[in-house]
């Protein structure tokens, strides 16, 4: 799997954008969230990832400039009332989790995870034991992820061992009692 795979499984994960429309009062851009009917200045997302839906499909720009967004080569403006969503940011220590685990690994935990209907977006907390690790020859440890979809919480256990065999084991625990183990050996 290589990083383009990877940036496949981010881009179609469920939660990953924060949906809302602009609008411009006294000639300031507002971002007004859909699910929490909370107003920001579109200002705080400059030079970040966001999409326009435009023509009936989402076209994928960087907001550049109060108001414009650059799509591919083009300067868009923004309309009042444009409907558009701005890709929601990984928590700094399951991002650094998901580069450093192999793609077997990355692939096996993502998609399980989406199949108990959580998302990477939906994480509340990780702690990265792996992270203070960077220097050592043997890495063993475990990490600690919450996940929160608005309807259940899920705690994840990694387990993980590499040192002369790649071990990684995740333990999926729901509110509701439901448990699931996935192990992946590489050796």
């Amino acid at each position: 799997m290589n990083r383009q795979q990877r940036m496949r499984l981010y881009d179609i994960q469920e939660r990953a954008y924060t949906e809302g429309t602009v609008e411009q009062i006294n000639d300031q851009w507002i971002f007004f969230d859909e699910e929490t009917e909370e107003a920001e200045m579109l200002d705080d997302y400059l030079q970040q990832e966001i999409e326009v839906f435009r023509m009936n499909r989402w076209k994928k720009g960087k907001l550049y400039e109060t108001g414009k967004v650059r799509i591919g080569n083009d300067a868009t403006m923004l309309r009042n009332h444009d409907l558009v969503r701005i890709r929601k940011h990984l928590v700094y220590s399951l991002e650094r989790l998901l580069d450093g685990i192999n793609d077997d690994a990355f692939f096996q935990f993502v998609t399980t995870l989406n199949s108990l209907n959580f998302s990477i977006y939906d994480c509340i907390y990780c702690y990265n034991h792996l992270s203070f690790l960077s220097d050592e020859n043997r890495k063993d440890g475990v990490n600690f992820l919450v996940f929160d979809n608005q309807e259940q919480i899920c705690n994840v256990q990694h387990h993980f061992c590499y040192f002369e065999k790649v071990n990684d084991r995740f333990e999926f625990t729901l509110n509701t009692g439901k448990r699931l183990v996935i192990e992946k050996m590489i050796s």
